[in-house]
């Protein structure tokens, strides 16, 4: 379970608030929140704290646009495009920063992805499968499509030193430990975190080459083989697990971490701004 690990600055700002009802609102529905209205809340955060820096959120980002930044780290890279106006178009889209030069980079990207309701049914005492006789669903592999976006923005940051990309989980395919739930009749059903037919966490993990899920790794790691250097870009992906839904305000906090960890590593490429006079 992901623990709260947020700047001192931005807990009183939620204690003063009455955490984060004051940030959304008094009549705001928690449950009911996108990721994408929880990224915009995130940049106006963002703007608050750091008023001299301009941010703004684009919920897509072209193929042509992702093929210029490759060809800028080397020309033979990005050459090839079929659909002129293919677009990739992340649940939650991007935030950007204007940098001192003029430029707009990519300070936080998120999904959201909810696979298995098999604790649901449990509960409601209902039975699956083509006969209506199992108590597990057997998981599908939609959520492998995800892959697509953090490569795609992988290959728009390859001349970064971070990569902000946040995926969230939640539903039973994506369970980090083994758990029980009663039937209404009393029954009780194990849900086995081992499960190849119910896990689909290891679908995921070669986006963050089998590293600690539940952990901010914005910050590229750079690895050496050999005479070797290799640069990683590991999406940082997030599993509620225990077949619970995701809180709002938890997610909020994950995404404003990393966020400002993408801050922090582009550090002198907004030094002019955070330190110029008003």
């Amino acid at each position: 379970m992901y623990r709260k690990k947020q700047s001192s600055r931005l807990t009183s700002q939620h204690k003063l608030s009455q955490g984060v009802v004051g940030i959304f609102g008094e009549n705001a529905k928690l449950h009911d929140l996108t990721v994408g209205k929880i990224s915009r809340l995130v940049m106006k955060e963002l703007a608050s704290e750091f008023p001299k820096l301009s941010f703004r959120h684009r919920e897509s980002i072209r193929k042509s646009e992702i093929n210029e930044a490759l060809k800028k780290v080397d020309p033979e890279l990005g050459q090839t495009l079929f659909v002129s106006n293919s677009s990739i178009k992340p649940d939650g889209g991007v935030v950007e920063v204007k940098d001192d030069n003029g430029e707009w980079r990519v300070v936080l990207v998120t999904e959201a992805k909810n696979q298995g309701k098999d604790v649901e049914n449990i509960l409601k005492g209902v039975l699956v499968g083509k006969n209506s006789d199992q108590d597990l669903m057997a998981a599908g592999n939609a959520i492998e499509r995800s892959h697509k976006n953090i490569s795609e923005i992988a290959n728009l940051m390859l001349s970064e030193s971070y990569f902000p990309y946040v995926l969230f989980l939640e539903g039973s395919n994506f369970l980090t430990e083994t758990i029980s739930v009663a039937r209404p009749d009393g029954r009780v059903v194990t849900l086995d975190c081992n499960s190849g037919m119910l896990n689909r966490l290891d679908r995921l993990t070669a986006a963050n080459y089998g590293m600690p899920i539940n952990k901010n790794l914005c910050v590229n790691k750079f690895v050496k083989h050999k005479d070797k250097a290799i640069m990683l870009q590991a999406a940082s992906i997030y599993s509620q697990g225990y077949g619970k839904r995701w809180d709002a305000e938890d997610m909020f906090e994950v995404m404003v971490d990393v966020a400002k960890t993408s801050l922090r590593a582009l550090g002198s490429d907004l030094f002019n701004q955070i330190t110029s006079k008003e």
